[in-house]
C-alpha cells in the first residue's frame, strides 16, 4: 500500500471516529447484534478461510519462520467461533463506557464543572495470528466509539479479510454507522506508516511476541498499551494445599501452554511438604521440569516449567519483582497474612491466591471481550476492555465568567462536588 493510500484510510478512520462519538447506545448495541449473527451465519465461510491460512502457516513452520506457539493459536474451530460470538453478546449487555460522568464539581455559583469519559479516537492494532482477535476488537472498538486501523500476521490474511468484511457489511445494515470505523492492512510496510501515523493514530496496541511489541514500542511517537512478555509465577507456599496445588498448576501450565498467562515459573517454599508429589504430578501430566534455566525471565509458551525452591514468601515476592514481566502471578496458601503479603507487593497486573494464572483474561473477567492485556502504568492495566477504551474530558459550563474576579479578589473559587 503506497503512502496515499494509507493516509485515506487513516484519514477516513479519523472522521469516523468523530462520528462515532454521536452513536446512541442503541444504535451500538443493534451493530453489535448484526455482527453477531452474521458471524454465526458466514462461520463455514471463515472456517474454509481459516483453512487455507493453516495450510500456509504450517509450511512456514517447517521453514522455521512461525513458531509451534503461534501456528496454535491461529486455529480457529467451533468452540472459538462460539466464544467470539457469545463475547460479542456480551458486550451488548454492559454499560456504554461513553458519556458517563465521573465528576461534577460546583467551582462557584453557576460555574460548573464536568468531567466525561469520551474515546480515544483511533485505535492501531497490530497483531499475530489470533483471527478472534478481529471480532474482539471490532466489538470493543463499536461499543466504546473508537475507530480502528488492524493489521494482522501474514499467516492469518485469509480469516481476517472474511472476518472484518462479515464484520463491516453486518455494521453496513444498521443505520447511523459511520464508514470507515473498522479498516484493515495488510503488508509490513504497513506497520511502518502505521507507527509514522501520530497525526491520526491514537493509540497502538500490539498483541504478540516480545520482539513484535518491543519493535513497535521502539519505533513510534504514539502511545503503546500492551505487554511485551507473559512471564507469570505461581509460589506454592508452606501451608498450600497438597491437592489444590496440583490442580491449579496443571491447569495453569496445561490447558493453554501458548498463552500469555500461562505459568511459566513455579515457586515453591522449601518447607512445603508436598513438593515432591507436586512436581511428580505435573511432570505425569507432561510438563518438562527445569531446575536450572538459562535465564529467570523466560516465556516458553509451551509444556516446559521452570521451577525455583525459596525459603519464603519474601523471597517469592523479590524473584517475581526482579524477573517477572508484571503480567499476572498467584500465590497457593492457607496462611491469610502470606496472601495478603503478596498480593500487596508484587508488582504485577494481577495478583491471585488460590487460583490459576489462566483467569487472566477479558472474557473471564466479565469485561466481554478485551484488546488485549496492559503491563502499563498508566491509563489501562491488566485485561483491557472497555474502560480501557476511553479516556475523559472536562467541560466547563458557566454564565460569562472571567478569571480577572477570581485573580483580583471579587469572586472566590467554593469547589464544591454535587
Amino acid at each position: 500500500m503506497d503512502t496515499k493510500e494509507f493516509e485515506n484510510i487513516c484519514k477516513r478512520a479519523k472522521s469516523a471516529s468523530i462520528k462515532a462519538q454521536g452513536l446512541s447506545t442503541e444504535t451500538k448495541n443493534k451493530g453489535l447484534t448484526a455482527v453477531a449473527k452474521a458471524l454465526e451465519e458466514n462461520k463455514d465461510k471463515i472456517f474454509e478461510a481459516n483453512k487455507k491460512d493453516l495450510e500456509f502457516a504450517k509450511e512456514l513452520v517447517a521453514e522455521g519462520k512461525l513458531t509451534k506457539a503461534t501456528f496454535n493459536r491461529l486455529k480457529l474451530d467451533e468452540n472459538k467461533m462460539r466464544d467470539m460470538v457469545q463475547g460479542i453478546y456480551d458486550i451488548v449487555k454492559l454499560d456504554d463506557p461513553v458519556n458517563k460522568t465521573l465528576l461534577k464539581r460546583q467551582l462557584d455559583e453557576g460555574l460548573i464543572l464536568y468531567k466525561i469519559s469520551c474515546p480515544i479516537g483511533v485505535l492501531g492494532i497490530i497483531f499475530e495470528a489470533r483471527p478472534d482477535v478481529i471480532s474482539q476488537i471490532s466489538s470493543l472498538a463499536i461499543k466504546s466509539s473508537n475507530a480502528v486501523i488492524l493489521k494482522g500476521g501474514k499467516e492469518s490474511k485469509n480469516t481476517n479479510t472474511v472476518i472484518l468484511d462479515v464484520i463491516n457489511k453486518a455494521l453496513a445494515s444498521v443505520d447511523g454507522f459511520p464508514e470507515g470505523l473498522l479498516n484493515q492492512v495488510y503488508s509490513r510496510d504497513d506497520v511502518a506508516l502505521m507507527l509514522q501515523a501520530d497525526k491520526y493514530i491514537d493509540l497502538i496496541i500490539p498483541r504478540g511476541g516480545n520482539k513484535l511489541v518491543q519493535f513497535i514500542k521502539g519505533n513510534t511517537k504514539i502511545p503503546v498499551l500492551g505487554h511485551a512478555d507473559g512471564i507469570c509465577h505461581i509460589y506454592v507456599d508452606e501451608s498450600a494445599d497438597l491437592e489444590l496445588a496440583k490442580r491449579v498448576v496443571i491447569d495453569a501450565k496445561t490447558q493453554y501452554p501458548s498463552a500469555c498467562n500461562t505459568v511459566e515459573t513455579l515457586l515453591i517454599n522449601k518447607n512445603f511438604k508436598g513438593a515432591e508429589e507436586l512436581l511428580n504430578t505435573i511432570k505425569a501430566a507432561g510438563v518438562e521440569l527445569i531446575f536450572e534455566p538459562e535465564s529467570w525471565h523466560k516465556e516458553y509458551s509451551d509444556l516446559k516449567l521452570a521451577v525455583k525452591y525459596v525459603a519464603n514468601v519474601d523471597e517469592a515476592i523479590d524473584h517475581i519483582n526482579t524477573f517477572g514481566s508484571g503480567h499476572t502471578e498467584s500465590i497457593l496458601t492457607e496462611n491469610e497474612d502470606n496472601a495478603q503479603k503478596f498480593m500487596n507487593l508484587v508488582d504485577s497486573a494481577g495478583v491471585y491466591h488460590n487460583v490459576s494464572t489462566r483467569f487472566a483474561d477479558g472474557y473471564r473477567y466479565g469485561f466481554g471481550a478485551e484488546v488485549g492485556i496492559s503491563t502499563n502504568k498508566t491509563h489501562a492495566r491488566g485485561p483491557v476492555g472497555l474502560d480501557g477504551l476511553v479516556i475523559y474530558k472536562y467541560k466547563l459550563i458557566g454564565s460569562g465568567q472571567i478569571v480577572q474576579d477570581y485573580v483580583s479578589g471579587k469572586k472566590q473559587f467554593h469547589h464544591k462536588d454535587l
